[in-house]
């Protein structure tokens, strides 16, 4: 007779405590190789396609599209019978895949992981029980959507699509069809959870714990931008104006190091951090997202603009994983893409501060004496008291500014 195991929703990292199920990537008799994706969930963090570690038959899914399930709860049963074992081969340690996810995986010994080769695999004609008490949510049919775009649309207005008739071919949901119904008259609640939820808790933290106070200047960007346009002109991979923002904050925080700090409330100390991992604030579909460039402050301008690109083309897309969001130690918010001059950004807890720049554009200025139409962009310093005094925030904003106006000068190593 088979032997039924029961895959649970592993432990994601993070400190995550649960996640919600976007897409079933297989279903109920399908046969799944060992590390194969059987469901992609969303958590706070990111878009995660989850592997599972037992090769077999599926005997039994555990919750629909859209249901949140907590971290341990069953997501699915595979059955490994004595026809599954004909047809598996023992993978060894250097065949594995290292599709591995906290706490379970191809960390388990070899001898207990088989991958199913699909030609040979052969359902079990016995019966299968669950060994688990729990009892299967039912399926109330597939709901007739291709687009995950839509499903994520129709998600974050908390409309259940399975309450929509769909105006594609065959009853297909179109996103036209979601953005007509969040359009309706009737009242809408959008719940607070996933991304959303995460950031909203995250902030009311900020605000509660930390002290926090802003100061700005206004910078002539006019030699700034003159550098980046003689760096492009060489043909290289061309230099974001966050990449040269980026490398000045790093030069600042090394001269300013109480900035790339954290407070320890239970101990009632500052902790001096060794790295700057830099976080950056991005506007996704999802909501705002912070992925984290590390040891930003050891990289070139080069280096720093390659990351930059790679993590903002991740975010668009969904593909950023837990680790891409987590670890910073300081944020650089580039609003000035909005199309603002200044912001007073809340802190991005646990950290100290925040620098954030505002657009670049033409306005008067006087310049060499006389008055004359230059690139001004506005900087702002949002910081925890608690680490620092105005004298160290003004003195590392100051720093910055001066490395915009006379980059030639304050930063060779560019």
């Amino acid at each position: 007779m088979p032997q039924v195991l029961e895959f649970r929703l592993p432990d994601l990292g993070e400190g995550l405590t649960e996640a919600e199920i976007v897409r079933w990537l297989v279903a109920v008799g399908d046969v799944v190789a060992v590390d194969q994706p059987v469901v992609e969930v969303e958590t706070a963090k990111a878009m995660v396609e989850v592997p599972c570690p037992y090769g077999g038959v599926v005997t039994a899914r555990f919750g629909e599209e859209g249901a949140e399930l907590p971290v341990g709860s069953p997501l699915l049963t595979v059955a490994v019978g004595p026809q599954e074992e004909t047809a598996a081969e023992v993978l060894s340690g250097e065949d594995s895949s290292g599709n591995v996810l906290v706490g379970y995986g191809t960390g388990a010994p070899a001898s207990r992981r088989r991958r199913i080769r699909p030609a040979a695999a052969v359902v079990a004609t016995a019966p299968v029980v669950p060994t688990a008490p729990v009892e299967p949510v039912p399926a109330a049919g597939p709901v007739p959507v291709i687009s995950p775009l839509v499903r994520r649309l129709a998600r974050e207005n908390a409309l259940d699509l399975r309450e929509l008739t769909g105006s594609g071919p065959d009853g297909l949901i179109l996103r036209s069809d979601v953005e007509q119904a969040i359009r309706r008259p009737d009242p809408s609640r959008v719940p607070l959870k996933g991304v959303r939820g995460a950031v909203a808790d995250k902030l009311s933290r900020s605000r509660r714990e930390i002290p926090d106070a802003t100061c700005w200047v206004d910078a002539d960007a006019t030699e700034l931008m003159a550098v980046r346009a003689a760096m492009n002109a060489a043909g290289s991979p061309k230099i974001s104006v966050l990449a040269l923002l980026a490398r000045i904050c790093t030069a600042a925080l090394a001269r300013y190091p109480e900035l790339n700090s954290t407070v320890d409330t239970a101990a009632r100390e500052i902790v001096r951090l060794p790295a700057v991992h830099l976080g950056f604030a991005a506007q996704t579909e999802r909501g705002l997202v912070v992925p984290v460039v590390r040891d930003a402050g050891s990289r070139t301008t080069e280096s720093l603009n390659e990351e930059f690109g790679r993590l903002t083309s991740a975010a668009r897309d969904g593909s950023l994983t837990p680790a891409d969001l987590t670890g910073g130690t300081f944020t650089l918010n580039n609003y000035g893409v909005f199309g603002v001059d200044g912001s007073t950004p809340i802190i991005n807890h646990p950290e100290a501060a925040m620098l954030g720049v505002g657009r670049i554009v033409p306005k008067p200025w006087v310049h060499g004496g006389e008055l004359a139409v230059r690139q001004v962009v506005q900087l702002s310093l949002t910081f925890d008291h608690r680490v620092c005094d105005g004298g160290t925030a003004g003195g590392f904003l100051r720093h910055v500014a001066d490395c915009v106006e006379q980059p030639a000068v304050l930063l060779r190593g560019l």
